[in-house]
């Protein structure tokens, strides 16, 4: 889904990592490449310091923050099976 937003508005991406374990990590970025590389190098989330990503899942967006932040909450109170079924 992609939104028309003003020129000045940052774009901000929620993401879901799939993890060692078969674990889902879900988060928000605005640079899903920096990201990424600073979960890999432990220096993401305290989540994905125990559980390294294996791959980015999937990534939707691009949202304001606010919409973001609620689609990432959102995403996090689903089951995993939903959220594999988001990739779908």
């Amino acid at each position: 889904m992609h939104l028309i937003m003003p020129v000045l508005e940052q774009r901000w991406w929620v993401y879901i990592l799939r993890c060692q374990g078969d674990v889902f990590y879900t988060g928000i970025t605005t640079d899903m490449a920096r990201r990424f590389k600073a979960h890999q190098e432990g220096m993401g989330a305290r989540y994905t310091r125990s559980h390294k990503p294996v791959e980015i899942w999937c990534q939707f967006g691009p949202y304001t923050k606010n919409q973001a932040l609620r689609e990432e909450r959102r995403i996090k109170k689903l089951s995993h099976q939903a959220k594999e079924e988001l990739r779908a």
